[in-house]
């Protein structure tokens, strides 16, 4: 049984360019994601999923492996993460390697910690889920999100019946830190999904998270991460 990292980092972002290497405080973004996926000490293998050689050669540089280039229709802007992970798994499997367990982790994500992986596979192996990622809280209660009805600005409640809710009575939400998936491979291909009916959270503070889509964003992580981790 092999148990692998798979970073995903496609060369033709488009909003940030060359996004997957661009520098982050001293090192290219991808690095921290290869650096945390060896630290743990979880995986037999650290690979970069790309269709860049550029990537491909960085990736090599901080211990990861490129065995392959990604194909060109999982390199587009419409393949998914899911496509990605499909296809990492395939090639496992024509090579005859059986993958126990797997993590997808993004590229762009400097704030995965070692420790972080390893709290994910325990909670993936103890809880018996299919999926395990971590989560960051909603900041204000979506259930008095409010709407724009027309194009004067007129608004309306998506739920107006918690009008007058306290917001220490309306339940937490969370989203996707969009940061890795810690998963079971066989459960997934098989319901051919990475959210399923078993998954498992992990909730993490929003300083130790933060969406890399501009330049503002870009800057805004960079200041995060020095907060958080003093660099």
């Amino acid at each position: 049984m092999t148990k692998i990292a798979i970073i995903p980092a496609r060369g033709g972002s488009k909003r940030i360019l060359k996004k997957n290497i661009k520098d982050f405080l001293g090192k290219p973004i991808i690095a921290y994601s290869i650096e945390a996926a060896i630290k743990s000490n979880l995986f037999d293998e650290v690979i970069v999923s790309t269709d860049s050689e550029e990537i491909a050669e960085i990736a090599k540089q901080f211990g990861a492996k490129t065995p392959f280039l990604r194909s060109e229709k999982n390199s587009d802007d419409f393949a998914t993460t899911f496509d990605v992970i499909k296809e990492v798994l395939g090639w496992y499997s024509a090579n005859d390697k059986n993958i126990e367990t797997a993590s997808c982790i993004y590229a762009t994500a400097p704030f995965i910690t070692s420790d972080l992986l390893k709290q994910a596979e325990q909670n993936l192996t103890t809880n018996q889920f299919d999926t395990v990622f971590p989560v960051i809280r909603f900041g204000f209660p979506i259930q008095r999100a409010i709407k724009k009805t027309n194009d004067a600005g007129k608004m309306d409640l998506f739920q107006p019946e918690h009008l007058n809710s306290r917001s220490q009575d309306l339940e937490p939400a969370f989203q996707d830190a969009g940061q890795f998936y810690f998963f079971k491979p066989k459960e997934v291909l098989k319901k051919k999904k990475l959210w399923t009916n078993n998954s498992g959270i992990i909730e993490i503070d929003e300083l130790l998270a933060q969406d890399i889509d501009t330049e503002t964003d870009w800057k805004l992580a960079e200041l995060k991460y020095q907060l958080a981790f003093g660099k």
